[in-house]
């Protein structure tokens, strides 16, 4: 099964949403992003600010870690206190709300304990959780008992989470290779008391498609992309679940966002441009040039 037949008007839906945010100035919807920044502008909370804008979406921040990183390395990773990612929450939420909220990196068990505790405080119901453990270059990002605490506090939590292959080779504790396993591993994850889950296969080994997989507990759906010959995909997996979330602030259901986040990574990464020596970031605003 390729597509679920609730996506098959997501064109119409599309028109509608942009119609209603246009007629009115009032409406404006509204995602937070918690997350770490990076100083090379390529992931993190700058994607995901750059993501939220080409979306529509005013975006708001919780900063977990300020990186020192390029498009080659990350050199250095300087967490937060927990109590000041609470007080930005806090900040934003008791003022502003939020239509749809997703994280990022989350560094340490204290940092994903606050987290867990105002999304509970809040009622966040749209939570989009993208299990950042390891950066584009291989550098890691969290530790083992982080890892441990996000499974077992925020996964209950979150409409959905995102990992990629590697990431989910973790949560299942042994090596993802094929749509097969990406199947089996899908059942797994969604065990952890998250509503959904989205795999993202771009490194599995189908050099004609990237396909990532969704599963909801009703339904499989695979979105496959036409793979781009590019090394310039830094922050995609932190865009795709901005972009997410930037559609469930939008009122799309989670199966039209999810598709029409993938259509969206995928144009902005054939619109990608080198930056440095490494990889670069994702064309985020290529819908308006």
């Amino acid at each position: 099964m390729k597509y679920h037949p609730e996506l098959l008007d997501y064109h119409r839906n599309t028109m509608r949403i942009n119609e209603e945010i246009s007629i009115s100035g009032e409406i404006m919807p509204v995602a937070l992003s918690i997350a770490g920044s990076d100083s090379g502008g390529c992931a993190g909370i700058q994607a995901d600010l750059r993501t939220f804008a080409a979306l529509g979406v005013h975006g708001m921040t919780a900063v977990t870690a300020v990186t020192s990183q390029n498009t080659v390395r990350v050199n250095d990773v300087f967490t937060l206190p927990a109590c000041t990612v609470s007080s930005q929450i806090d900040a934003v939420l008791s003022d502003i709300g939020a239509d749809a909220v997703k994280t990022g990196m989350l560094p340490d068990p204290e940092i994903i304990a606050a987290v867990a505790e105002k999304m509970r405080q809040y009622q966040i119901e749209k939570l989009v959780l993208d299990p950042v453990m390891v950066s584009t270059g291989g550098d890691e990002l969290i530790s083992g008992k982080a890892g441990e605490s996000l499974v077992g506090e925020l996964f209950p939590l979150a409409m959905i989470v995102t990992p990629n292959l590697d990431e989910t080779s973790v949560l299942v504790g042994r090596d993802i290779r094929t749509l097969e396993d990406m199947y089996a591993a899908a059942r797994e994850v969604l065990q952890t008391g998250t509503r959904a889950v989205l795999i993202k296969g771009g490194h599995l080994e189908r050099p004609e498609q990237a396909i990532d997989l969704f599963f909801d507990g009703q339904a499989f759906i695979e979105f496959p992309a036409a793979r781009v010959d590019t090394r310039n995909t830094h922050g995609s997996g932190c865009t795709l679940a901005a972009a997410i979330a930037a559609f469930l602030a939008r009122g799309c259901i989670l199966r039209e966002a999810v598709g029409r986040a993938k259509e969206y990574v995928t144009g902005a990464i054939k619109n990608a441009y080198s930056l440095g020596h490494g990889n670069g970031p994702l064309g985020h605003f290529y819908q308006r040039d």
